[in-house]
């Protein structure tokens, strides 16, 4: 069963990648051809000017988010790509005995997971191929450094030995993380794109805009819970609910950036670049909370690694 994960895992990424590089073709082509793609979504455009579905959704599909045979392929391909990685986590599951999330391995596949997950809901209409590209371009490299990592099946550590919390905790930071990551997407893209939609490859500036504060307003519940069951795990696993270790110090700093940009985004109206820059800055944190036990001492130590 852990070679069937293995072999899971390595098919994920091979059409993780073909859906990445059919995505970029994509784009490339829409860039190329966009006069040719503009009329007919411009006349779909004025035939749904009444839809109040499209305009809550941001207003009807642009050249940047029209659809072709490359991008129904490389859809296809992100959903073998999530569905081989998630039964490898179950295979891995069945395997250990438990949430596969004991080892930095296993929490960089379910981490990749995350990211694929998260693109497929947030691009369910197929209108965002850049944000998925840039999304799986995140997962892959997450899946490269996987397969330098060491997948032995080991015991966990003393402090990870409680199944229910290893579950619920880490699959949050799971799910969280991955959604973070789309929302950084929409905030590199919005970078690129400037408030004057300079590329006719990405998104209007005002729909990455609102697909991040989306995102954002779903992954920011996730990672406030995964922090208070995290705070609880202490007291259980070292008698305390808080140490300021590196890892929960670098998760209450993430915490902290999202929740200045959703007070920022939704009481005070502060968008456009701004915005964009702290969903930047915030999933550098997500970042350097997954990784931050490899660079300091603290009491966050994966079984292996």
């Amino acid at each position: 069963m852990a070679t069937l994960s293995f072999y899971l895992v390595v098919v994920g990424t091979i059409a993780l990648v073909g859906a990445f590089a059919l995505y970029v073709v994509h784009l490339v082509l829409v860039a190329q051809g966009d006069r040719a793609v503009r009329p007919r979504l411009v006349s779909a455009a004025v035939s749904m000017r009444g839809n109040l579905a499209e305009q809550l959704d941001g207003g009807a599909p642009t050249a940047a988010e029209s659809s072709s045979p490359m991008s129904a392929i490389a859809a296809a391909l992100a959903v073998v790509a999530t569905g081989s990685l998630g039964v490898a986590l179950i295979a891995r599951a069945i395997v250990v005995g438990r949430g596969p999330w004991g080892n930095l391995y296993e929490f960089t596949i379910s981490f990749a997971f995350g990211i694929c997950a998260a693109a497929i809901v947030f691009d369910r209409k197929r209108r965002l191929p850049a944000l998925s590209t840039i999304a799986y371009g995140v997962a892959l490299a997450l899946l490269a450094y996987a397969a330098t990592l060491p997948n032995a099946v080991i015991d966990l550590v003393p402090a990870l030995q409680h199944p229910l919390l290893l579950t619920i905790h880490v699959g949050m930071a799971m799910l969280s993380y991955g959604i973070f990551a789309f929302a950084f997407a929409a905030g590199v893209a919005y970078l690129l794109q400037g408030d004057t939609d300079r590329f006719s490859w990405l998104p209007p500036a005002k729909r990455l805009d609102l697909v991040a504060f989306r995102a954002v307003t779903v992954a920011f519940p996730l990672f406030a819970g995964m922090l208070i069951l995290g705070s609880i795990w202490a007291s259980i696993a070292w008698s305390r609910f808080w140490g300021w270790d590196p890892k929960e110090t670098s998760a209450l700093a993430t915490w902290l950036i999202y929740a200045v940009y959703l007070h920022a985004r939704s009481q005070r109206g502060w968008q456009g670049r701004p915005a964009a820059l702290l969903l930047v800055i915030g999933f550098i944190a997500v970042l350097l909370t997954y990784s931050g036990n490899l660079w300091f001492t603290g009491l966050h130590t994966y079984s292996g690694l």
